[in-house]
């Protein structure tokens, strides 16, 4: 690390690097040491690390703009931009969306995420749960991450939606083709593969959109639509295919590493996997400190509006910005103790996973909901579950989104199911 005209620079740091794709925390904790701002050349971005300047900027979408959020990390090529380009028709809805845009759209939503309604879905992920389960208890070993946390979290959101659920397995593909296109540094191949799928997938939302105007049915996109007949603000067609665009993939992606960052955690950890077996008020504790301690998602990225100090640093108008959410969850000035992970931790919940603000994550309740459920039924079922022995446990090529892309775990006999 060197200074260039007072800003500290991380020459040597890449988020992309396998190296801090595997173990980020400890290179994260020596920037937020050396200086709460770097910049980093190899993304052309600004690093902000500590808790106290990623909170205050997500305080201020009127200094820093959502609207780089979900906008291609790095450069595409001239044939990948033109398929985007022609192809995508979405306009901003959600988390790359500012005011006042972005307040018509909250109020319109928000009451379709009550705690209410996310209470009516536990059953259905009990059962979707239990399903998947089943269809592996009697092995004794499994990849966790395509059996359970990588499907459920899918079947649970596309259903919220109104997605037939034969059409899962495409529509997860789709998204993680989008993943590494947004917050990635994928090649020209890649790209090409990916720009054309992302096309497809949004056309299919569109699509959706239209046919379920005629057929309304007891789900997300049609309550949706049904708000056209008494609120004159209502959203258009193309609006609501952006939601639905949206949320097919933020609400599942980052409910799937959250599953898989708990599991890994507490298996690490065979004394609190029995604690939360013989006790399971324990759970809601368990995933707030997931939350914490390994973060679904580890960065987000704003863009700002002036010229604006950030801590010591002056950052300049127009200037893109790498929230270090992982690096605001590991800071002492915070958490005592950061580097332990604690499931009775009074203050975990101030954790920044899901954002603050106007942007706070609507759909958290649901990712907790279904993690608590997942981590009660196999704590319950799989007493003596435990992480197979000399796995290299992998994680996603991109800046954000951090879970296990396949994690073996095994154990000896199951209690029968109830």
């Amino acid at each position: 690390m060197t200074s260039t005209s007072g800003c500290p620079v991380a020459h040597d740091f890449d988020p992309l690097a396998e190296s801090y794709l595997s173990s980020p925390y400890p290179e994260l904790n020596l920037l937020r040491e050396q200086a709460p701002v770097h910049y980093v050349p190899s993304l052309d971005h600004w690093l902000v690390t500590r808790y106290a300047d990623i909170a205050a900027i997500l305080a201020d979408p009127a200094t820093f703009s959502a609207a780089n959020a979900q906008a291609p990390l790095s450069g595409l090529t001239e044939e990948a931009s033109g398929i985007l380009h022609n192809g995508l028709r979405n306009t901003p809805v959600l988390s790359n969306f500012d005011p006042p845009g972005h307040s018509r759209v909250r109020r319109l939503l928000a009451p379709l995420f009550s705690p209410r309604r996310m209470a009516q879905l536990a059953p259905r992920i009990e059962q979707f749960t239990t399903e998947l389960v089943d269809a592996f208890a009697g092995r004794g070993r499994v990849d966790i991450v395509e059996a359970l946390t990588f499907p459920l979290p899918a079947l649970t959101l596309f259903r919220l939606l109104g997605f037939p659920d034969e059409d899962s397995e495409q529509l997860k593909a789709w998204c993680g083709e989008k993943l590494e296109i947004n917050w990635g540094r994928p090649d020209a191949e890649y790209q090409l593969r990916a720009t054309t799928n992302i096309v497809r997938f949004w056309d299919y939302c569109e699509h959706y959109v239209e046919t379920r105007k005629h057929d309304l049915g007891d789900d997300l996109t049609s309550d949706l639509l049904r708000q056209r007949e008494t609120d004159p603000g209502a959203l258009d067609d193309r609006e609501v295919a952006s939601i639905v665009f949206a949320l097919s993939f933020a609400g599942h992606e980052t409910t799937t590493n959250l599953i898989g960052n708990a599991l890994r955690h507490l298996l690490s950890r065979p004394q609190l996997w029995a604690e939360i077996g013989r006790d399971p008020e324990t759970i809601a504790g368990a995933v707030q400190e997931t939350l914490r301690y390994d973060s679904s998602v580890i960065a987000w990225r704003r863009v700002t509006t002036r010229e604006v100090t950030i801590g010591d640093t002056v950052v300049p108008d127009g200037a893109r910005l790498v929230l270090g959410l992982g690096a605001a969850n590991h800071d002492p000035a915070v958490f005592a103790e950061p580097e332990e992970f604690e499931i009775h931790r009074a203050n975990a919940k101030v954790q920044l996973s899901f954002g603050r603000g106007i942007h706070y994550c609507l759909g958290q309740l649901l990712a907790r909901v279904e993690t608590e459920i997942v981590l009660r039924h196999l704590s319950q079922r799989f007493p003596d579950l435990r992480l197979a022995a000399g796995q290299d446990v992998r994680y996603p090529r991109n800046i954000s989104f951090r879970g296990p892309v396949s994690m073996l775990v095994e154990w000896s006999a199951p209690v029968p199911a109830h």
